[in-house]
């Protein structure tokens, strides 16, 4: 009777990671590749964007058959690939480590608060806990940012397709914008400030789609509420409701009033520009409309389960 060899195969926990790590990041590709071929769908011309999706994939495709076909067999090409695909694995399997920390943990730094630091505009934060935030700047955000954020999923779609299909007095503005560009929700904007740059490229906003997916499957509303409220920018230099309400009011953010609350929102399309004191006309009329759908969403379970 033949005696059946024995597996020599050992369970190893770093191939185990890695195998892991490397699933994730197909995961994140295709998500990647899912959201572009979404907001294309709401595009007037989809049929145009959908092809060139579609050819710029092809040829992804076959850049890498020709590889495990053919070019893998040069030793100093095969390297390169290796390294780089090791490189990238690395970095993606930090970012998932550092997206689980940042669900308990304040950023330390963002790229944005970097670049404003080392640029000279300077770094005025001052991280404080979700109840230490005026009830009235949680509800002032998401009046004048993002209404629908206790429903969506990261993505308001209804806002994008009005994005990628603009009126024709806004279309020269729209026109140098990445699809998607101009609709972000709360979520992808504390994505965009907590991970990546400022910026309009395809490829950011790609980035971007993945990390809005991420924090929402793994923070939940209320800590993307609390993370975004304590590091976008709200001025000149000045980041987080904190150092905000101390700039601007002389007083700490648990005591910010609904106007005050209301101003400061009101200079987020671009904070550097729209000043708070002396308030810009654009904050002063923005700051109105803010305070009255902060009256007319006020009464919604959902937002309020999230903001008190």
């Amino acid at each position: 009777m033949v005696k059946k060899k024995k597996s020599t195969k050992k369970f190893s926990l770093r191939r185990t990671i890695k195998t892991l790590v490397t699933v994730s990041l197909l995961i994140q590709l295709s998500f990647i590749i899912y959201f572009f071929f979404k907001v294309t769908n709401q595009m007037a011309d989809s049929n145009i964007h959908r092809i060139e999706l579609i050819i710029a994939l092809v040829i992804f495709a076959v850049i890498v058959f020709a590889y495990f076909q053919w070019l893998r067999k040069n030793k100093f090409i095969n390297k390169i690939v290796t390294t780089s695909f090791r490189i990238v694995l690395y970095l993606h399997a930090a970012s998932l480590l550092y997206i689980v920390i940042l669900k308990w943990i304040n950023p330390p730094i963002t790229i944005t608060q970097f670049t404003s630091l080392v640029g000279g505009n300077g770094l005025k934060r001052d991280y404080i806990s979700f109840s230490n935030i005026s009830y009235n700047a949680k509800l002032a955000v998401i009046g004048g940012e993002d209404q629908l954020f206790p429903d969506h999923n990261g993505f308001d779609w209804n806002a994008i397709k009005k994005s990628v299909n603009p009126s024709k007095k806004k279309r020269n503005k729209k026109r140098k914008l990445p699809p998607g560009a101009g609709s972000s929700t709360i979520s992808q904007q504390t994505a965009k400030n907590v991970f990546l740059w400022q910026g309009k490229s395809r490829f950011r906003k790609g980035l971007e789609s993945y990390f809005t997916f991420m924090i929402e499957n793994v923070w939940g509303k209320k800590r993307i509420l609390d993370v975004y409220l304590n590091c976008i920018e709200m001025g000149n230099g000045i980041f987080g409701i904190e150092a905000a309400a101390q700039a601007y009011f002389n007083k700490p953010a648990s005591q910010l009033t609904r106007q005050e609350a209301a101003l400061i929102t009101g200079c987020f399309p671009n904070p550097k520009y729209y000043t708070v004191k002396p308030a810009h006309p654009f904050v002063t009329y923005k700051s109105r409309w803010i305070m009255a759908q902060m009256n007319n969403i006020e009464d919604d379970e959902d937002i309020q389960e999230i903001i008190k």
